[in-house]
């Protein structure tokens, strides 16, 4: 698609989003209510466009679990989508209200983004969660997804579109892009159209877009996960939080990448770790951990770690296991290398997990829990268009509010100043 195609579609997405303003809530509801039983009516078809993309990627790549759909995956994204239909709009929500002195009415409220452009890769269940998010805020969407999902990408704005013509809104309101990286800096230099854009990928992804885009850029960035076990944490509450860290979705972003266990609980180190050689997940250990672990764990999946291991964020059956002294030294370790995504700690002690919580600056930090609870769908969210690790906006899993923004409304009796 040429460049003037490209920013046509664009001023169409904008001039399609003003009419989404004026939905009622219950056509909202009936159109993602639609959207998901089409979903689940074309499994079949959709599957088989997803096995398109499958067959151009190794599955020993850690993208094939992201880009793979299936039957239970389709009804868990309509699932979804039925959920974010239910959700109570923040758009029109009153944030502020006062009276002025002079008697004029001051309020604020909460409106449509108005486009919203998502840059992904191999996930096509984002094309989805883009739509039902966008589409409950009122905002266009525009959709920039990767050359490995685009057969399951087309098939899903398809749906998509077709649900849209049902009702009779502009389909323009939604725009896949093309897949092709010629298009991308059309869509990051369209100042006035697009008025925020989200990456969501690989962090040269999201560095491209940071460094050549004209519109607002709210990150999603890469997730470097850490746990870190105290030394008066139980064995036995640990080591099912840990398994289901890493081994639940390894190739999603609040994946489990570092274990770090205070000195004192070396000696639970192969209760900790139980389960994780039966599901071939390699170590990568600091030399305290390695001694601990050569006798007790698969001396092929050992091998010590470094700097390149620590800064990782594996997306695959791997992870690093390091030593420290104590609460302090476990944070500075994640100051260190964390990537501001989602970090927790494994204690009994409700002095060390405050302190934990107030000392480490990521978007998500877990007690005593799993990170794979840091999603849009777990916090209630129905659903994220992303997992914000900047600090301005919108920060964590990105549900339906931060797809929104404010403006102030005085409505006077011919106030003069």
């Amino acid at each position: 698609m040429q460049k003037n195609a490209i920013t046509e579609k664009l001023k169409a997405a904008k001039q399609a989003g003003y009419s989404l303003h004026s939905l009622s809530e219950d056509k909202i509801r009936a159109v993602l209510d639609d959207f998901a039983q089409a979903l689940e009516d074309n499994s079949v078809p959709l599957i088989a466009e997803n096995a398109r993309d499958l067959e151009k990627m190794e599955q020993s790549n850690p993208l094939y679990d992201r880009l793979l759909l299936d039957s239970v995956r389709i009804s868990a994204i309509a699932a979804d989508i039925r959920k974010v239909a239910r959700l109570p709009s923040p758009v029109g929500e009153l944030c502020e209200s006062r009276t002025l002195p002079n008697g004029a009415h001051l309020s604020r409220i909460r409106v449509p983004m108005g486009v919203v452009a998502v840059i992904y890769e191999s996930r096509p269940n984002v094309t989805a969660d883009v739509f039902s998010l966008c589409f409950r805020t009122q905002n266009a969407c525009i959709m920039k997804g990767g050359s490995d999902a685009d057969h399951s990408n087309r098939a899903i704005v398809a749906l998509i579109h077709a649900t849209l013509n049902k009702h009779g809104i502009d389909r323009e309101c939604v725009f896949l892009m093309p897949p092709d990286r010629e298009s991308l800096p059309v869509l990051l230099k369209s100042h006035g159209l697009v008025d925020v854009c989200i990456p969501r990928g690989s962090q040269g992804l999201i560095d491209f877009v940071r460094e050549n885009a004209s519109v607002p850029v709210i990150e999603t960035g890469r997730g470097v996960v850490h746990i870190y076990v105290h030394d008066d944490a139980s064995p036995a509450m640990a080591n099912p939080v840990i398994v289901n860290a890493k081994t639940r979705r390894p190739s999603v972003c609040n994946t489990l990448d570092t274990l770090i266990v205070h000195r004192s609980a070396l000696a639970h180190l192969p209760a900790l770790l139980d389960g994780l050689a039966d599901k071939n997940v390699a170590i990568h250990a600091d030399p305290a951990a390695l001694e601990v672990l050569e006798t007790c764990y698969p001396h092929a999946l050992l091998s010590p770690c470094d700097e390149q291991s620590l800064n990782a964020e594996f997306m695959a059956l791997r992870m690093n296991v390091v030593t420290v002294a104590g609460l302090d030294e476990a944070m500075a370790h994640i100051r260190r290398y964390s990537s501001g995504h989602t970090e927790a700690i494994l204690t009994q002690s409700a002095e060390a997990a405050e302190k934990f919580a107030a000392g480490v600056d990521s978007s998500s930090v877990m007690i005593n829990a799993s990170t794979a609870f840091a999603d849009g769908g777990e916090y209630g969210l129905g659903a994220e268009i992303g997992i914000s690790t900047q600090k301005l906006h919108a920060r964590g899993p990105m549900g339906l509010e931060p797809l929104t923004s404010c403006k102030w409304i005085l409505r006077g009796t011919g106030q003069v100043r």
